[in-house]
Formats: structure tokens, sequence, C-alpha cells
């Protein structure tokens, strides 16, 4: 895919109540009064010794704490897209109390698609009430947390170094990849930590543990202690009253599991100190931390790595409920731009809503290209659903504010966004929350089909096709008919996969994106390898050109894919790529791949939106690259199924119900031929200039002479007559007589 980012008239207020409540809690715990807190960063660790904590001896009745028990949320939920958001949903909001803290009382459930943190935690003969304190990640998955603020007492090699012990970070194929799947020690003994420095006062809130990334080693710590200090010096353990704290790590190496601290602790540096591991195995991990800055204006490094957005958006996970309610708010706002359909329904019987934008919503307009942004196939890539709902709000707002470029765009395109193509995978996702879903729950459809890769397989019907040279006589070179087997009602097909085809098939797309999540990259077709049993290969399409050019507008206005000096995800290092590859090169997934993060905390979408806005419109306008025109009779009708076919580029396009076409294309000149059947072929040079806009190039094709007299007998109910055709006779010549 948490902390919930505000406009700046509301993140003001927003500031103004964390810095209470952050002060409220130390008043309590370091005796900070007259709501100032103590200028001396040893002040905090000395008072911290000192304090008793609220703690209690089990009785008979008491059970051990579960990872996933409910536990209180003081974050409120915001619902900030002008006055009409208000009264179209209900706020949620859910605090936390003190009292019930102290008498042990349970506390309401926390909200979904956040944190989910545990009620109390165990250790030894006692345990804590947590004050329900949430603070969002500090980073170590989205890499605001850079490389050398993590340490490690030992590490077993490079690529298995502190920089690798990320939540969720991927490895390579292979055992000794230079970019491995977590923090391993070089030795397997108590003495082994993992340290991370915020750089700043922060309030350390929990930590969150997951085992080490791997296809064949099974590493994971099973208990733990957490130290903090001011200085990387001086440590001071979490502590159950007068014992140590030891925490309860996990029992397999995928699942991510969360422990809250008892109190929240401030300090700069925090460190995990494992315990115990998987007997078969040795000490490996990834971590994430939970910890809130403390108010610091002159700490560098905070505005150095702060991004701010201005848009009045709203900034939160929506479940299925809410993304409806949001879609029709926005509807409502622009009555007469938007439309919200549906495509079809999931296994479970959800809606696949999609979102229209157009000055004529409802209609395919004659020269107007139709544009397509999805996202959600896997469910638990939530990045790419979430921006689709900024977009669609985004725009709006824009085009009631009179947005040139905006307004440009929706009167010249019928825009169409899909945010949640697998709404099943996506609710289990939500259920969990962001941090604990780990890489791949949600990720496939209810009935265990991964949607983004259930596509029939047409490029080797194509390529198949032109070994035997069939092409284009009986295989065409575009609009590969889908095999009849894929068609049968029993075969393996998602429900949502016939879906998204029919819808496909039924609106004349001049281009699409697919917003995924979990790296940093745009892929372009082809995205399978032509050569059998290779694995990665470059594979270029006969737009190969054209398909980089759309890669790379994307990546290029990016906040952060071309950028060189940025970390790499997980193993490849795609900015030196320009932020772009070939699908069948890397890996058989096309798409844009907008965040590191599949599951990113609420905290960190008004960044992300900051980091893909630009990117977002720019490949839009790109619709509007190349030639467009309309193929006529000489009685000005449109011809409809009419070939385009561009001179050097062996893959033609069609025209729509009306004659119209678009034919995406770099700048330069083109000899453009059309082609309908019983029309005589036209053709002429069209011209492609470097300014956003396509170059008109119309075509008027007249009847062949066979298909007028066809046309002619069928009008008057006569037929061809077919006479039989009678062999000439052969008079052999014969010889003079001679005399």
């Amino acid at each position: 895919m948490g902390p919930i980012m505000f406009s700046p008239m509301q993140r003001g207020r927003r500031r103004s109540l964390l810095a209470l409540s952050v002060l409220g809690l130390l008043g309590s715990l370091l005796d900070v009064t007259c709501g100032h807190a103590a200028e001396d960063e040893d002040y905090y660790m000395q008072e911290l010794l000192s304090r008793e904590m609220y703690y209690h001896v089990p009785g008979p009745d008491d059970t051990a704490p579960s990872s996933e028990a409910p536990q209180p949320n003081p974050r409120t939920a915001k619902a900030d897209l002008k006055d009409q958001r208000e009264k179209a949903r209900q706020t949620d909001k859910v605090a936390s109390d003190a009292k019930s803290v102290k008498s042990g009382n349970k506390v309401e459930k926390n909200k979904k698609g956040s944190l989910k943190t545990p009620n109390s935690i165990s250790e030894g003969e006692g345990h804590y009430k947590s004050t329900a304190e949430e603070c969002p990640p500090m980073g170590l998955e989205t890499l605001k947390i850079d490389d050398f603020q993590l340490h490690a007492s030992t590490m077993r090699r490079y690529g298995l170094g502190a920089h690798r012990g990320r939540l969720n970070i991927q490895a390579g194929l292979y055992e000794d990849e230079f970019y491995d799947g977590a923090w391993c020690a070089g030795r397997t003994d108590p003495q082994q930590w993992l340290e991370v420095d915020a750089r700043r006062l922060t309030k350390f809130t929990g930590v969150i543990t997951q085992g080490r990334s791997s296809l064949w080693s099974s590493d994971w710590v099973t208990s733990y202690k957490v130290l903090v200090s001011n200085d990387s010096h001086t440590w001071v353990t979490v502590k159950n009253g007068t014992e140590d704290m030891i925490f309860i790590g996990n029992k397999e190496k995928e699942i991510p599991v969360l422990n809250m601290l008892p109190v929240p602790v401030v300090a700069r540096y925090i460190r995990v100190n494992p315990r115990s591991w998987f007997s078969s195995g040795s000490i490996c991990m990834r971590a994430e931390i939970l910890g809130c800055p403390m108010p610091d204006p002159n700490n560098y490094y905070h505005r150095r790595n702060e991004v701010t957005t201005t848009d009045n958006l709203d900034f939160k996970h929506h479940n299925y409920k809410e993304m409806r309610q949001l879609m029709k708010v926005v509807n409502e706002m622009c009555p007469n731009i938007t439309r919200i359909y549906n495509i079809g329904k999931s296994h479970n019987g959800l809606k696949l809503y999609a979102f229209e934008i157009s000055d004529n919503p409802g209609e395919h307009e004659a020269g107007e290209p139709e544009f397509r942004y999805t996202a959600g196939s896997h469910g638990n890539e939530v990045l790419g659903r979430e921006l689709l709902l900024l977009l669609m709000q985004f725009m709006c707002q824009e085009y009631l504010s009179g947005n040139p470029r905006i307004r440009h765009l929706v009167e010249e395109t019928r825009i169409h966004l899909l945010p949640s193509v697998n709404p099943d995978g996506y609710e289990k996702a939500f259920e969990v929350g962001s941090e604990l879903v780990g890489w791949s729950l949600g990720r496939w459809s209810q009935d265990g089909l991964d949607i983004h890769h259930n596509f029939p397989d047409l490029n080797s019907i194509l390529w198949e096709a032109e070994a035997k040279n069939w092409v284009p006589r009986k295989v065409l070179n575009h609009h590969v008919p889908i095999p009849e087997w894929y068609q049968r009602k029993n075969a393996t097909v998602a429900m949502e996969t016939r879906a998204l085809i029919a819808w496909m098939e039924k609106i004349p797309f001049v281009l699409g994106g697919n917003l995924q999540g979990g790296e940093l990259v745009v892929t372009y077709p082809y995205d399978k390898t032509r050569t059998l049993g290779k694995t990665r290969e470059q594979t270029p399409t006969p737009d190969d050109h054209v398909f980089r050019w759309l890669a790379f507008s994307y990546a290029s206005t990016h906040r952060l894919m071309t950028d060189a000096s940025r970390r790499v995800c997980h193993t490849e290092d795609f900015a030196k790529e320009d932020g772009t590859i070939n699908g069948a090169s890397w890996h058989t997934a096309p798409g844009m791949f907008v965040g590191c993060d599949k599951f990113p905390h609420e905290s960190e979408l008004p960044e992300e939106w900051e980091n893909n806005r630009e990117s977002l419109l720019v490949f839009m306008e790109q619709v509007h690259r190349g030639i467009k025109g309309v193929v006529r009779d000489i009685q000005g009708r449109g011809i409809a199924n009419a070939t385009i076919s561009v001179e050097g580029i062996n893959h033609d396009i069609r025209t729509a119900a009306d004659g119209d076409y678009w034919r995406l294309l770099n700048p330069g000149e083109y000899k453009v031929m059309a082609r309908a059947h019983g029309y005589t072929p036209a053709s002429k040079v069209c011209e492609v200039g470097y300014d956003i806009g396509a170059s008109r190039c119309d075509f008027i094709v007249s009847r062949t002479n066979l298909s007028r007299i066809k046309e002619i007998m069928e009008k008057f109910g006569k037929q061809p007559i077919n006479l039989p055709v009678r062999p000439l006779q052969h008079h052999p010549r014969q010889r003079r007589r001679e005399p």
C-alpha cells in the first residue's frame, strides 16, 4: 500500500492537536510543565529511568495477548472534499480513553485500513496495558529512512547488511545476491542488534518485524528486546516493571508482527536486540519502527525531506463503500463532466466501478480519443487505487476553478478511471491494514487467480503466425482474436478478467496505463520473451519507439523515478535506465509501478500524490500525440473498421464506429494508407510535430468497380450471372499441299 495529512488550514490545527497530545503524554511521564518540552535531550532519558510504569501481576483469568487484538486509535479520520463530503459521509472517529487504559477496560476497536495495535503486550510474569498512542511508520519501507540511518552489530555479508533490514524488502533469486532480503547478523548470539537513527528526538511507540525474504532459507527472530538512546552510547532497555521486557517476534518469515511499546518512549536512537530465533535458521530480520518526530523546526533532516501538498483532497484509505461514496460525491460536484458506471462484478459480487470524465459523459464523440487508467488488479497494491481516487477529485476541483490545462483535457478527451479491478482482494488487505498486510495478502482474486496474469497470450499467437508467413494474409497484425478455449465458461478465467476484456472490446481505447505498486519503474511492451526458454530478453514491439516515449513521459515527470541518487526499492536500479524498462527484459507485469510500498500508510498519501500527480496528467496528454482523422466515403459517411497502416511499422489499427481513428506516433513524416473492404486504398504523407496535439490526416476512399456492381445488383434484387466459360477450340494449322 495511518495518520492523515491535511490541507494547509487543517494541517495547522492538526499540528496543534498533535503537540498538545504529545506534551500531555510527556507531562505525565516526564514532569513536563507549562506546555513546553525540556530542551536538554538527556533530561528525557534521566526522567524515563526514574519513572514507574503501570503494570499488574496477572491472575488466573489473564490470557496471553493476541498480536491482532484491537487497540484504541486516537486518530480521527477526516473528510475534507469541500462541504459536500461532510454531508455525504459520516466521519469515523475513534479516540483513546486514558481512564479505560488505567483500569484495564477494553477500548473501542481501531479503524480499519490503518495499523492494528494489540491491547496488551506480554512478558514474563506481568503485562502492560498499552497507551494506544499510535504513530506512523518512520519510513524504513518507504525509504524515508536512508541507508546511513541503519546500523547493525554485525552482518553476514554486504547483501545482508543493516540497509537491507527494511519491512517487505524483496530478495533476488539467488542466495549470494548483492541485494538480499533482510539484515542477517554475522554471529548467532544474543548480543546482536539492528539500530535506527531517527536523527531527531522521536516518540517511539511500536516495532514491526518480519523474517528474511528468501526462496531458499528460513530465517526469522522469535523474540527480542528494545533499547533506546540519545547518544548511541548509553542504552536503556524497555522494561516490564524492573525486568527487561521480551517482545514476541515472528512464527514464520513473511507475515509481519506488530508489538506496541507499553508506553511511548522519547529518544533519538532505537535498537532491536534479538533474543531467540528459528532453531533451523539464523538471526535475520526486516523491520519497521513506529514513531512520531518531536516538534523541532530547526531540524535540518526533517526540513530537507518534508514534502507537502496544497491540494484539498481526501488523503485516506477508502474501503469499498467509502470508495463508492467518494465517487458519488465527486459526481455530484461535477455532474456535467462525470459519470459513474460499472463494467461487471467481482467473484464476491462487488461491482467494478468506473468513473468517466468528459465534457459529454456517456457518449463517444467522433474525433475525441478514449483514455483509461486502471489500478488494483493486485488487491494489496493500493497506492494506484488511491491515486485514481485523488485524480478524479483533483480534476473536478480544477475544472470548476477554471484551470485551462484541465479544462482542455476534459473537453478534448474521454477519460475512464477504474480504481479497483480486484475489490475482493483489496478488502482482505484493508481489513489487516497497512504495514501488516505483508507482500501478498489480497493479491489474488477471491477464487485464487492472479488477475494481472490471467489474460490470454496473444503474443505467441501472433509470433507463430509470423513464423509461418500468415501475417497479414491469414492473421492480422492487430486485433488478434481471443482463442476459443479461453472464452469457454469452464476456462480458468476470473470474472474480473472477463469484465475487463469486454470493456476494452466495447470502447475504442487509444491509450491506457495500469498502476501497480512495489517498485518505481514504468514498463512497456512486449512483456513476454519471444525466445522459448528465456525468462528475460529484450523483446520490442513494432511501435517500440512510441512505447519508449510513452514510458519516459511518465517516468521523467515523476519526482523520484529518474533520480539517480535515490535508493533502489528492492534489487533493481531502474533510475540508470531513466526509470523505464522493456517488460520482457525484467518482469512479465506491464504498467506503471508508482511506489516502493504496495500499501503505504495514510500519512504517506499526500507525498505519493505529489510524486505522481504531474506524471498522471502528462501521460494522459500523450493520447493527443501522433495523427488522427476520419476515413469517409465520397458521400461523407464514416467507414467503421477501416485499417490504417503506417509504412515501416508492422502494426495497424482500426477506425471506430464513426470512421474516426487515432494513431500514436513520434514526431516525423509518415506515409499512411487507409484500406477498407470494398474500397480503393488511399494514401498520403502525414507530418507529426513536437507540440502536443495530433496532426489531422483524413482520408476519402471510393468504392471499387466490383463492389459497386454488387451493390447495384443487390439493390435491384438481381444476382450476378455466372456463365460457364467455353474453352477455345484449337484448330491445328493445315499445311499447304505442294503442287
